[in-house]
């Protein structure tokens, strides 16, 4: 299964990737994009089985990002992995079809955790 990661910043790409190997995820193809308007274009042309996305991110955050993948019909597991998490923003995010929340700073139990459900 391909596993995208939406992220503005390289560093915290590259400490998901590092948390799914550390969690059992290794074996996983992973593909990657830096805000929510390359992730379509990824998500076209990888077609991911789950996506993990960060909330802030510039030309399109990730609440955009979800909106626009569930308005194109698009059913994948979206999980989000950011520091800044509200009940309002719970709220908004489960409305629109996130499935998981996975939160800044995290460890490879949280991944687990999460990523169970949908990756067993």
């Amino acid at each position: 299964m391909k596993i995208l990661i939406v992220d503005d910043s390289r560093v915290m790409r590259s400490i998901v990737r590092r948390a799914l190997r550390q969690a059992g995820y290794g074996s996983h193809e992973v593909v990657e994009a830096c805000d929510g308007k390359e992730g379509l274009c990824v998500y076209d042309n990888e077609s991911p089985g789950l996506v993990l996305s960060d909330w802030n991110m510039p030309e399109m955050n990730g609440m955009e990002f979800l909106e626009k993948l569930r308005a194109d019909g698009a059913n994948v597991p979206f999980v989000f992995i950011t520091t800044e998490w509200t009940p309002e923003q719970r709220a908004l995010a489960t409305g629109a079809g996130a499935c998981g929340l996975i939160v800044k700073p995290f460890s490879e139990q949280d991944v687990c955790s999460v990523l169970d459900t949908y990756l067993g």
